[in-house]
């Protein structure tokens, strides 16, 4: 690869990294106005919160990229930043984790540069590094929706059991959400401090459900929403529903525990000559010099790439049942 590339490939970078500093260093007018707002709130109070405490001074120097960030989202996912920490229970704000994501790119960035000097593998291993926070927040919403899913068929029968004994909904969601552990309890009692302080039963239930995004709480919610409307025995249609959680439960761990060693074999398939090409090319670079300057060595790596992306997608398709 020639100086000149490399050297262009550098500047990039360079610039790139500038651009990202200037958008931290150089905040929103909202988030101005809102530093301003905050700072009268604090000497209203007698000076309790400190102008310079260290998370308000990251909120608001991050404000204006995370803005920005959550106009993007919102287009593709339809969500904003907080609300996909909401979903995997992470108790940070949004300017704190886009913090963690550049600090990330930047140490590894680093390590790059210092290992490979200016090259791909420096931008490569500094965008990596910047997705990487993000993907422990799918993985984290993924267990954690597992989790709720396999709590749903017990919630519910204590919350039939609840207005059986002649709790109203709002008292028995209280008293379940103190009867049952997290994350289940953590999200009732969320919806039963929202209706405390004014709102209504549907809003929680739609703002807990567009926490959690679950397809059984999906039916849980329309059918109490239901009951609201029209009336009859909201316990014994909970009951009914709990039955066929359950059951449906039942099937997806037999399927998981069916497929596990198919999944398993598909992911070491795929993730294992990825792996030992990368330790093998950070331990010894020149190792793979020439299938990636020469042009046959990067067509049969490009070659290997797709065939082992093409096998994953086929092993993944093969074990995903859906119930």
């Amino acid at each position: 690869m020639s100086g000149e590339f490399l050297l262009l490939l550098a500047i990039i970078a360079a610039a790139g990294t500038f651009v990202s500093l200037a958008a931290i260093a150089l905040p929103s007018r909202q988030s101005e106005t809102m530093g301003g707002a905050r700072q009268g709130s604090q000497a209203l109070h007698g000076g309790r919160l400190e102008a310079g405490n260290l998370r308000d001074r990251i909120d608001r120097s991050f404000h204006g990229v995370v803005e920005r960030g959550n106009r993007r989202r919102l287009k593709v996912t339809g969500l904003t930043l907080a609300e996909h920490l909401a979903r995997a229970d992470i108790k940070l704000r949004s300017s704190e984790f886009v913090l963690i994501q550049l600090g990330c790119l930047i140490a590894f960035a680093l390590l790059g540069l210092l290992r490979f000097g200016f090259g791909p593998q420096f931008i490569v291993s500094a965008v990596g590094a910047y997705l990487i926070p993000m993907r422990v927040v799918k993985y984290r919403q993924r267990k954690r929706l597992m989790k709720l899913d396999s709590q749903l068929p017990a919630t519910l029968g204590l919350l039939s059991n609840a207005m059986k004994a002649g709790f109203s909904l709002p008292q028995a969601l209280d008293s379940v959400a103190h009867n049952t552990a997290a994350p289940m309890a953590d999200e009732l009692s969320r919806m039963t401090r929202e209706m405390a302080v004014g709102a209504s039963l549907e809003q929680a239930l739609h703002n807990m459900l567009k926490r959690v995004a679950s397809d059984d709480l999906d039916l849980i919610v329309t059918a109490i929403l239901i009951h609201k409307s029209v009336g009859g025995n909201l316990a014994r249609v909970l009951d009914g529903i709990s039955d066929t959680i359950r059951q449906r439960v039942m099937v997806k761990s037999q399927i998981s525990a069916l497929t596990a060693q198919a999944r398993a074999s598909g992911w070491i398939i795929s993730l294992l000559p990825v792996g030992v090409a990368g330790i093998l090319y950070v331990i010894a670079p020149t190792y793979f010099r020439s299938l990636t300057t020469e042009p046959l060595g990067v067509a049969m790596l490009i070659l290997a790439a797709v065939s082992i992306a093409v096998g994953n997608v086929f092993i993944r398709r093969i074990t995903r049942i859906r119930v």
